[in-house]
């Protein structure tokens, strides 16, 4: 019974396998891309942007389609060129100045291959939600920290709340102490479990995703709030609360650790 069950484990699990093959095998074709010490800078800013733009582009479009006003949490609140263009100037600063320099020094101590297998599929996706549980805790405890400290707020943490009212672009503009904390945390997690290069990029996205969707000021029927049951998952409205208010929803994206520790607040009793 014993063998039989661990027969239909090793099916699953090699099918599991065989769907992310061909993409792997295909990503695999940029091999010399990839792993040149330009993709991390250039995935991590095209990434970015690609996420901010449709925010960026329902901004200009709210003052003249009083539809979208609906799903916006500030309504008459639309981020100027003279508030966005700072902030994405920053973000591209900061990846050529300080993360590209950093990539390289990784690059050049331990250049590694690509591997010929793909990751199964449960693992990857086991792998990509303990990356963000970890980095959930991680980013909980530090941003708890800097909130609690004046010192460390004024010199790490202040630059990101000077945007009361949040919008996607306002995502990465954070200090130079901040954007490491948090890219430390991502390689750390990553390299404690041991990721596959193909559970790193869906991490990535996904992350990247969720920070921008959390800084977006929309709050569609779709939102991943929304898609997430119980609500174990804060999203745009919770974290709209913490740049209003600073006391409260200190985790980035789910809501165990405020609950445990009585900093959550419902957006329904703003």
């Amino acid at each position: 019974m014993s063998s039989r069950n661990g027969s239909e484990l090793h099916v699953l699990c090699s099918s599991g396998q065989l769907f992310l093959q061909p993409l792997w095998d295909r990503l695999r074709t940029w091999e010399a891309l990839i792993q040149s010490p330009f993709f991390p800078v250039f995935f991590s800013i095209t990434t970015y942007v690609g996420f901010c733009l449709p925010f960026v582009v329902l901004d200009v479009l709210c003052p003249w389609v009083p539809a979208l006003r609906r799903y916006k949490i500030h309504p008459d609140f639309s981020p100027s060129a003279w508030q966005q263009l700072p902030c994405l100037g920053q973000t591209l600063y900061q990846h050529v100045v300080f993360v590209f320099p950093m990539t390289l020094l990784h690059w050049a101590a331990s250049p590694a291959l690509l591997p010929p297998e793909a990751p199964e599929l449960l693992q990857l996706v086991r792998h990509v939600v303990l990356c963000l549980l970890l980095f959930d805790t991680e980013f909980f405890v530090w941003h708890v920290l800097h909130h609690k400290v004046p010192w460390l707020y004024r010199t790490f943490h202040k630059m990101h709340h000077q945007n009361s009212a949040p919008f996607a672009l306002a995502t990465q503009y954070m200090s130079v102490g901040e954007l490491f904390s948090l890219g430390f945390f991502d390689m750390m997690n990553v390299l404690l479990l041991q990721c596959h290069p193909l559970t790193v990029l869906t991490f990535h996205v996904v992350n990247i995703w969720l920070s921008v969707e959390d800084h977006s000021g929309y709050d569609f029927p779709w939102s991943t709030h929304k898609l997430v049951p119980f609500g174990w998952y804060g999203g745009v409205e919770h974290h709209d609360l913490h740049h209003s208010q600073f006391t409260c929803n200190f985790a980035p994206y789910f809501t165990h650790w405020d609950k445990i520790l009585g900093t959550l607040r419902s957006a329904r009793t703003k």
